[in-house]
């Protein structure tokens, strides 16, 4: 089969409800366009069925291909796996929640059509989200875009789309800590937002919880800034110059016959410097953790069976590796 001219590459988890809907509207959206089209799914190890409905939904039509991973390797693993495995010349990323409407893949291939590398969904606004995960991600991206040498767009998630030199570029990519909306930023190009509002989740729950949202942006922050390192630096230099002058308000006292016994001042110090010692201790962990992860080059995933594409539909047990 040639190779089409798009693919989409959707990551699932626990996604069933939506993946009727999805097809509808993905196919829908790039029939419209004329061009030759392939839709990866990429089961991160659901367990409500999601992947007999794929496997479905590929024997049933070979423009859509499943891959399904061996166990639930993460979000950006699982897109990681699609962008490896995808066949087109062009490749855009969204998720299956349909919250990242697949209406404006037309409007990115359009400004693909002009020369852009990389064009990349901004949000506007998003509705359906709480007034917390908000201000959160508002802060979270601007801080982001100030503490990193990389121009990462704000109020942008991972929907985008990629040209051939991107493409061939992101996958040389080989990090484990994987943050790819920095990453499709880091490999430069001519890039190009366009704006929309992001809709409601129409089924299910967010696969991002409190706990995933804090681990993500840290390892965002870890991938592309060397600020909470160089905290310590700067801690250190505060916390010196607040000791040298306290230590100059103790001898204007003694000079002054003004003597307590400052058994609070002191437990006071001795917590705050073990605070501070503790958290700079749990910084370097961090990063020597990632560390750690890099150098025993395990596979980002494994595969462990695909449907559909140019067999025609039927399942196929896979030993893939990346």
């Amino acid at each position: 089969m040639s190779a089409p001219e798009i693919s989409v590459v959707l990551p699932c988890f626990n996604e069933v409800e939506n993946l009727p809907e999805l097809r509808r509207r993905i196919v829908s959206v790039l029939e419209s366009t004329g061009r030759s089209f392939e839709v990866v799914f990429v089961d991160d190890g659901s367990r409500d069925g999601s992947w007999e409905a794929m496997a479905a939904q590929a024997a049933e039509d070979s423009r859509l291909r499943a891959i399904r991973l061996s166990r639930n390797f993460g979000h950006q693993m699982a897109l990681t796996a699609g962008v490896d495995g995808a066949r087109g010349r062009l490749v855009a990323v969204m998720d299956a929640d349909l919250q990242d409407p697949p209406e404006l893949l037309a409007e990115m291939l359009s400004k693909a059509d002009e020369g852009y590398e990389v064009v990349y969904a901004q949000r506007t606004a998003r509705e359906g989200e709480s007034a917390f995960k908000l201000a959160t991600a508002h802060l979270f991206y601007r801080l982001l875009r100030r503490w990193t040498n990389v121009d990462i767009p704000v109020d942008t998630g991972d929907f985008r789309l990629m040209g051939p030199k991107a493409v061939a570029a992101f996958r040389s990519l080989r990090e484990r800590h994987r943050f790819i909306r920095g990453m499709t930023a880091w490999v430069g190009f001519r890039q190009v937002a366009v704006p929309y509002v992001r809709p409601a989740r129409l089924h299910g729950e967010t696969k991002y919880p409190l706990r995933r949202m804090v681990r993500f942006a840290l390892d965002a922050l870890t991938s592309f800034s060397h600020v909470p390192l160089q905290l310590g630096t700067w801690l250190g230099f505060g916390v010196s110059l607040f000791a040298f002058l306290y230590i100059l308000v103790v001898l204007a006292l003694k000079v002054l016959g003004i003597n307590e016994r400052g058994w609070t001042t002191l437990m006071g110090w001795m917590l705050l410097l073990g605070g501070v010692q503790l958290m700079l201790i749990g910084v370097l962990g961090e990063y020597l953790g990632r560390i750690y992860d890099e150098v025993k080059r395990r596979p980002l995933y494994l595969v462990s069976e695909e449907a559909g594409g140019a067999e025609g539909g039927a399942a196929r047990e896979a030993d893939l590796a990346r």
